[in-house]
């Protein structure tokens, strides 16, 4: 591997003392020009970028007037340069998303060159944090993450309360920590191709602001962050594995509110529930997971007058193979530590038939709108319970099912995996595009 010439500066160790000093780095991430009224009245104009060395330091640097025309131009994310003559300042947390103490200022006096020997200095500095990981970090957060693209919606343009143009999009990411959060992306990574989204690509993106919203936490792709789509690193080889060999099919805690109400589902083919009843009485040994628009009817409380339980008494452990809960029911008796968890037996309907389906915890919570310990909460008063539970009915259009197949028996387990609230305005639209094609069709 090259070596560094003595005369380049770490970036690790600039400070209001270095004097004198040129570092070599690569551009990681620039943001857009900006425009601004110095206090004199005089017009400015800033950009910034992110510079990374070969020993993995990362510092900001903004270049202001000369600079911008002097540079703009030429600096490029992905190539890498020789910067000096700049100002050492320290860095305001409220701009600044590196760990460095300090941030660079460049002006009139700014030097700048392209430089070779860039295969020793890193693409991009990654810090990968899981899904689980965000649910416990203090907010605002910036993360880098990973995962599986489980759901995505459609670009959306709009003008925002400064009237400015803009264009977001959101996505659900996944990944191997079973947990699942919705991320915003803006402008021309928004307005990547549909395609881009598809299929359930893994991706990594950098510089994620994670913030409280509603009842959950949402993600915000920053203008100085990355998007990589399919990239080989192993984080992505990990969470790509744990997906084909089973994620996609596990229950995933859901750190932002109604995360998977995007106009795309992360898996399962259109049908009603005529066709589940058909596919039901079919004998066969595949697994097949259906989509269904319909709403939640009942919720069996009672049986030959008897009171059923709603719910089960889990054990909250952790595994030590992959630190998930054991989930395992336990009695009054058990030492584990418990937590409720839901198990209903739910009867949906739509506009052709109806249906009942085992419920399990994470698609009964989205179906009833509550925890399982609210419900628990209310067990004394069993009418109480009953008229909360109630509330939930013909509200909203559900559901995701999914036939299970068990010892290569011809019956078939016909069983909710996932229930999440439509968006009615664009489900209207899909109705409206269904009509029009029919009637092209006719």
């Amino acid at each position: 591997m090259a070596m560094v010439p003595s005369a380049f500066f770490p970036i690790a160790d600039l400070s209001n003392y270095t004097k004198g000093w040129t570092i070599r780095v690569r551009v990681t991430s620039k943001s857009g020009l900006r425009t601004f009224q110095s206090k004199n009245n005089e017009g400015g104009k800033v950009f910034s970028v992110e510079l990374l060395d070969c020993e993995g330091g990362e510092i900001k640097a903004s270049l202001f007037n000369n600079a911008v025309d002097n540079f703009g131009e030429m600096l490029q994310v992905g190539k890498c340069f020789t910067f000096s003559r700049g100002t050492l300042k320290v860095a305001n947390r409220n701009y600044s998303t590196l760990s460095h103490r300090y941030e660079l200022t460049f002006d009139r006096d700014a030097a700048v060159t392209e430089a070779n020997h860039d295969s020793i200095i890193d693409t991009m500095k990654l810090h990968i944090c899981d899904l689980r990981s965000v649910q416990a970090k203090i907010l605002p957060a910036n993360v880098d993450l990973c995962g599986v693209v489980v759901s995505f919606k459609a670009p959306h343009a709009f003008t925002s309360k400064d009237g400015k143009d803009l264009v977001k999009r959101e996505i659900v990411l996944a990944d191997d920590s079973c947990s699942s959060m919705e991320v915003t992306l803006w402008s021309d990574r928004a307005q990547k191709e549909d395609k881009e989204f598809e299929g359930n690509p893994v991706m990594v993106i950098k510089s994620v602001i994670v913030k409280e919203w509603g009842n959950g936490r949402k993600g915000s792709l920053l203008e100085t962050g990355a998007l990589l789509i399919s990239p080989s690193i192993p984080e992505a080889t990990k969470v790509r594995q744990w997906w084909s060999q089973g994620g996609s099919s596990q229950t995933l805690t859901a750190l932002s509110d109604g995360a998977f109400v995007g106009g795309k589902a992360p898996v399962g083919k259109s049908a009603c529930l005529s066709d589940i009843r058909v596919a039901s009485e079919q004998a066969t040994f595949s697994e097949e997971v259906f989509s269904v628009v319909c709403r939640l009817a009942i919720v069996q409380t009672k049986k030959q007058g008897e009171e059923q339980p709603l719910y089960y008494m889990a054990c909250m452990e952790l595994k030590d193979g992959n630190k998930l809960p054991c989930n395992r029911r336990v009695d009054s008796s058990g030492f584990c530590a418990v937590a409720p968890r839901f198990n209903l037996r739910c009867k949906f309907s739509d506009c052709e038939d109806s249906t009942w389906l085992t419920t399990f915890h994470e698609a009964a919570k989205g179906a009833l709108s509550m925890e399982a310990f609210e419900l628990k909460d209310l067990e004394q008063n069993r009418e109480a319970m009953e008229a909360a539970i109630r509330h939930s009915y013909f509200q909203q259009p559900w559901i995701r099912a999914k036939p299970d197949h068990y010892n290569g028996e011809s019956r078939t387990n016909v069983a909710c995996v996932d229930a999440r609230p439509v968006l009615l305005r664009e489900h209207g639209r899909f109705l409206l595009k269904e009509i029009s094609d029919m009637i092209v069709a006719s």
